[in-house]
């Protein structure tokens, strides 16, 4: 087994990994492991853009409160305060990158999506921004010489006893164990600092906007590690994702309602001021909601969105990509409406972290979709998460230089997941449990499915077979992920936010509070 040392290790090539990696860069030797090819990440799907308080009548506080009432009571404040208040620095760190955001006039253009009180929201390429950024950032980390290996899967966090306590169960992070899974042979990489920054979990459900490597690997890893995991219930589903026979889905950004879009249902009644006074700009989880009431309603499988009444070259400029995907299955948006249904789109919990990325492991951080920060609380809202990534990303470089060592308190009354339990049931893969989760614990759930979905994950879980390459590594991650979201959901008797549940179909002042997982086999 060969053996490395570097002063970073960065897990994932996302904006967060290869922003993080350009900065720590600056201050010792960097490795970015990435599972697939550098450009495989969320980043290059995001399509809405980037959230900053910049415009002349915007301002953090006003940023802060819709990202506070968005949150559904359980955003963490201070850790919302520095995102709203790191924004416009981060912005123009961006363009001094070479981020190339669209301009109106000579200044950033500035769009209104869901929840947002007026328009914040940056683009890059119309609805290419997540590919802009990465575009960007992947070619300055090809051009500073940063050692990026492909194709390589993470199979464990390597841990030691943290100093002199060694009777102690807090362990300090200090490099990975991986597979290359072109060659099949194992390494383990040693390093001062560790950063997660693998993305979500949108892999654990049947309908999806995620890429296929979303499959929650750096949460996974973590948990087993011992690091503390919080909020997995609160999973965001996009309201409007592409549905044709056939076709996988693909989402329909927010920016599109935002710019004007209509939903209607298959019976061409509009909808959504039925359910909620700001109609189509009401936040992602009361939009999904209502699809779902309306296709229930309707014995469809979608509605529609329509942009007809918008001017058909603005709506092409605007959203190239949606235009030409859609133009590319047989539908011109300028002349038709674009069946949607909702799909899992956002991992909200994740790794807990403080307000530097610092995790409840010595040496171990966590930036983007894979960290659970509590800026999103129970409902994320639209295009903070890029905003997210490169905030916190910064912050996790800055505490690496400043106070090495540090970590974020441990959570009293964590708890661990319920023993696995060997049972009779059908056979682990991909599909059956994506399967099981959109039925069971997705956009709504009860007590008797839940349980149901947790019985099954458990049975999985004690029947799992050691892992040997990428996809039985993706497949255990997937399972661990699951099994987080049924039990927090199953013990969150309420609803709020993203996670609702008919059984307790309103907010109860006892749950605002937080769900924390540790894993005791560490």
């Amino acid at each position: 087994m060969a053996n490395s040392s570097y002063d970073y290790i960065i897990v994932g090539s996302g904006i967060a990994g290869l922003y993080a990696a350009l900065l720590a860069r600056e201050h010792g030797s960097v490795l970015v492991l990435t599972k697939g090819s550098i450009d495989d990440c969320n980043t290059r799907w995001a399509q809405g853009g980037i959230a900053a308080p910049i415009g002349p009548e915007d301002s953090p506080e006003k940023h802060l409160r819709d990202t506070i009432a968005a949150g559904a009571g359980l955003v963490d404040e201070d850790a919302a305060q520095v995102l709203v208040s790191e924004a416009a620095d981060r912005i123009r760190d961006l363009v001094r990158l070479g981020v190339p955001f669209d301009t109106s006039e000579g200044e950033i253009a500035l769009a209104r999506e869901g929840a947002h009180s007026l328009p914040r929201v940056l683009h890059a390429g119309g609805d290419s921004t997540g590919a802009h950024i990465e575009l960007t950032l992947s070619s300055l980390a090809r051009q500073e010489g940063i050692t990026v290996l492909e194709y390589t899967s993470v199979t464990e966090l390597v841990t030691t006893a943290a100093g002199a306590r060694r009777a102690s169960p807090l362990r300090s992070a200090n490099g990975v164990r991986a597979l290359n899974t072109q060659t099949g042979k194992t390494a383990e990489y040693r390093c001062r600092h560790l950063i997660l920054a693998t993305g979500g979990a949108g892999q654990m459900y049947a309908v999806s906007t995620n890429p296929a490597v979303a499959t929650g690997d750096g949460i996974a890893l973590a948990y087993r590690a011992g690091a503390e995991i919080m909020d997995m219930e609160f999973v965001q589903f996009h309201p409007t994702a592409l549905r044709l026979p056939g076709v996988q889905p693909y989402l329909i950004s927010e920016a599109v309602r935002g710019e004007g879009g209509i939903l209607y249902d298959t019976t061409g009644v509009r909808f959504m001021p039925d359910y909620d006074p700001r109609a189509e700009l009401a936040p992602r989880d009361i939009v999904a909601r209502a699809i779902r009431e309306q296709m229930e309603a309707t014995g469809s499988d979608h509605v529609l969105l329509d942009v007809t009444q918008l001017a058909p070259a603005r709506v092409a400029a605007r959203f190239p990509q949606i235009y030409r995907f859609c133009l590319d299955h047989g539908i011109d948006i300028t002349r038709a409406p674009i069946p949607v249904s909702p799909a899992a789109h956002y991992t909200m919990g994740g790794i807990r972290t403080n307000t530097w990325g610092e995790t409840t492991i010595p040496g171990l951080y966590a930036c983007g979709e894979c960290a659970c920060t509590g800026v999103h609380g129970a409902n994320r809202l639209a295009s903070n998460s890029l905003l997210e990534t490169v905030v916190f990303a910064k912050r996790v470089v800055e505490r690496s230089i400043s106070a090495p060592g540090r970590v974020a308190e441990r959570t009293a009354g964590a708890i661990d997941l319920t023993p696995a339990r060997p049972a009779e049931v059908a056979p682990l893969s991909r599909e059956a449990l994506q399967s099981l989760m959109w039925s069971n614990a997705g956009i709504v759930r009860d007590r008797d499915a839940l349980g149901r979905a947790g019985a099954v994950l458990a049975a999985w879980d004690a029947s799992l077979t050691p892992v040997g390459d990428r996809p039985s590594q993706e497949l255990a991650d997937l399972l661990t992920c699951s099994r987080l979201v049924a039990e927090a959901a199953l013990i969150r008797e309420e609803s709020r936010g993203a996670h609702y549940r008919t059984d307790f179909p309103e907010p109860r002042e006892e749950w605002r509070r937080n769900i924390v997982f540790r894993s005791n086999n560490t």
